[in-house]
């Protein structure tokens, strides 16, 4: 049996863009998927917290260090620039790989600096 299992997350991201004329997809500077483990056009599911709207599309590179997150195309309609968005990436794992799992979980900064990377533990608990 394959469990999905989350894989990554970058946590409460600021959007500084959102073009609606672009083919698809989320711009994410390449350092923020890097510490999430996020690959370049790998699927994400995309929460915006500020209007509970829950999507999916892929990532493409943004300007490393720019802390860029940027909704390209029809997700530019489920945000507004200034929301704070939750970036999460899933991956499938038997359930012994899922007992010892713990994703990797990206904070960030107003400016979508990394301030700090994590893992989950037990019972929603941070370390």
């Amino acid at each position: 049996m394959q469990l999905t299992m989350l894989k990554g997350k970058i946590h409460r991201a600021v959007v500084k863009q959102a073009e609606l004329n672009y083919v698809g997809s989320i711009t994410i500077d390449p350092k923020l998927m890097e510490a999430a483990g996020i690959l370049e056009y790998e699927q994400v599911q995309i929460v915006d917290v500020e209007n509970g709207n829950r999507f999916e599309t892929y990532t493409i590179d943004g300007e490393p260090g720019s802390g860029m997150i940027c909704l390209n195309g029809a997700a530019a309609r489920q945000v507004q620039v200034g929301d704070h968005v939750i970036i999460m990436a899933y991956c499938q794992m038997d359930a012994k790989e899922a007992a010892d799992h713990k994703p990797k979980v990206v904070f960030v900064d107003e400016e979508n600096h990394i301030s700090r990377v994590s893992n989950y533990e037990k019972h929603g608990q941070l370390s």
